[in-house]
């Protein structure tokens, strides 16, 4: 077994772990294998491994891959400009950090030109730090009762990061999502399932999974030391 295949088993284990502790199914969690500074070869190496979601930041990185393998399914997960964003919509499986109603404007009219509908999660900054993007917890209803005017867009949940720490710090930050999420899919916004919670990075998806994450961003424990990864 390569590096990566033993790197991806431990991770599965952990997920599973961690969802046995939550008492829930890990089939339920997605592992998104975060390919930041990732070549094509270990990119092949992970598809091997079983690997089939892949998560890109950058709008060039992410299409350049995609174009390369497109049978697998693709996420964009970084900050996305306003000016880049047509040249993911309608590639990606998942945007995941749609962090501002401007962008829903922008994307909305990029995926309505393309004839497709494209599916989002709302990025939001729950630890209320400066330096992270995100709506405020408090802006988030609103957006989604605003989903009426976005009709080629399908939002399908919440997403955010947590402050750096250890990864029992993470945990209010992941808890105060989930509980912001049930609440809200709770609700009726024009026909939006809030289906996904796209939450924990490799220092601390295990917390993350504890706290009902559906997706986990992995870059690191899947692809080695030396690999930066957002998301």
């Amino acid at each position: 077994m390569g590096a990566i295949a033993e790197r991806y088993r431990a991770v599965r284990e952990r997920v599973a772990a961690a969802a046995d502790i939550a008492g829930r199914d890990p089939a339920d969690v997605t592992i998104v294998a975060v390919s930041k500074t990732v070549g094509p070869q270990k990119i092949e190496r992970a598809m091997a491994a079983g690997i089939h979601d892949f998560g890109e930041n950058r709008a060039q990185d992410f299409c350049d891959k995609r174009a390369l393998f497109p049978d697998e399914r693709w996420h964009f997960v970084g900050s996305l400009q306003s000016r880049k964003a047509r040249f993911v919509v309608g590639k990606a499986d998942l945007i995941h950090s749609v962090d501002r109603t401007r962008l829903l404007d922008v994307l909305d009219r990029s995926a309505t030109e393309l004839g497709t509908v494209q599916p989002v999660l709302l990025q939001v900054n729950v630890s209320g730090e400066e330096q992270k993007h995100g709506f405020h917890p408090s802006e988030v209803e609103a957006a989604l009762r605003q989903s009426s005017d976005y009709p080629s867009i399908r939002i399908k949940g919440l997403m955010t990061m947590a402050p750096l720490g250890p990864p029992e710090a993470a945990r209010p930050t992941f808890r105060g999502l989930a509980e912001l999420f049930a609440r809200l899919g709770g609700m009726r916004f024009n026909g939006v399932e809030m289906r996904e919670l796209s939450m924990g990075m490799s220092n601390d998806y295990c917390v993350a999974v504890e706290e009902g994450a559906t997706i986990v961003r992995i870059g690191r424990s899947i692809f080695g030391n030396g690999h930066a990864q957002r998301g």
